[in-house]
């Protein structure tokens, strides 16, 4: 039954939004089960994985999905979108936006007992990230083991270019203002993430070494949302200024 509903999620993307699936996923490790599945097929059809993301780490887009706790997906290399750049809407369902932070990782967090220290220490440099959420369930109608189950809603993702340390400021006081076609439509702050996007990675760190999948060196990790998601029209043209950080931004064409 879950290669089924693995089937489904992959058919998705070309054919279409489906019913939700939470009715007959059992509890979380059965989505996350759904979710590496497809990632096994994406590989084995020649995706490379870039990194991770982090998703539901802001209360506000906790509110917004009816969800409680962080979950997580794969970064594949397609999904990368550089800052500057146009998007064909075409290419998603129903997307959503996010500003977040983005870390690059210059050494692996494996073993059993990942510190917050070992995830500091690992840290290579932070990038500032837009990260395009979309969802394979009809309407967003979704619940935590959907999601999940859909590789945590990805869709796409923008990285800046211009790397800072981790030393360079207090990540919780970070402001963050984004803007559609010139307009704030959503406004948050490092602390948002968690209370600080690093525990955010740590948390991450944990969950991937008590798999015995642990965060490697040179992955990108998104860190998840500092303010709530918008919605993606055509012709959007998104633009986030995070303090501390290089403006970025990306066109819906």
């Amino acid at each position: 039954m879950k290669a089924h509903l693995a089937e489904r999620l992959r058919a998705a993307y070309t054919e279409g939004p489906i019913a939700p699936l939470r009715d007959e996923i059992s509890d979380v490790a059965a989505a996350y089960k759904i979710q590496n599945m497809n990632i096994d097929y994406w590989l084995s059809q020649g995706r490379s994985l870039m990194g991770r993301k982090i998703g539901l780490t802001s209360t506000a887009v906790q509110q917004q999905l009816s969800v409680d706790q962080p979950d997580y997906g794969a970064l594949f290399s397609d999904m990368y979108v550089a800052s500057g750049e146009s998007v064909s809407i075409s290419r998603l369902l129903q997307p959503k936006i996010e500003s977040e932070i983005a870390f690059v990782l210059a050494h692996d967090l494996d073993g059993p007992d990942v510190t917050l220290a070992n995830v500091i220490s690992a840290i290579d440099y932070m990038l500032p990230a837009l990260e395009i959420v979309d969802s394979r369930i009809e309407k967003w109608d979704i619940s935590l083991y959907d999601t999940i189950a859909d590789n945590a809603s990805s869709g796409l993702f923008v990285l800046g270019c211009q790397p800072v340390p981790l030393t360079a400021f207090p990540l919780p006081d970070v402001e963050m203002a984004l803007r559609r076609n010139g307009a704030i439509v959503s406004i948050g702050q490092g602390r948002n993430c968690l209370g600080n996007p690093v525990i955010a990675l740590h948390w991450l760190a944990m969950k991937m070494a008590e798999l015995e999948n642990p965060l490697k060196a040179g992955e990108v990790i998104l860190a998840g949302a500092l303010g709530p998601m918008v919605e993606i029209s055509a012709g959007d043209h998104f633009t986030s200024a995070l303090s501390g950080f290089e403006t970025i931004d990306v066109i819906f064409e």
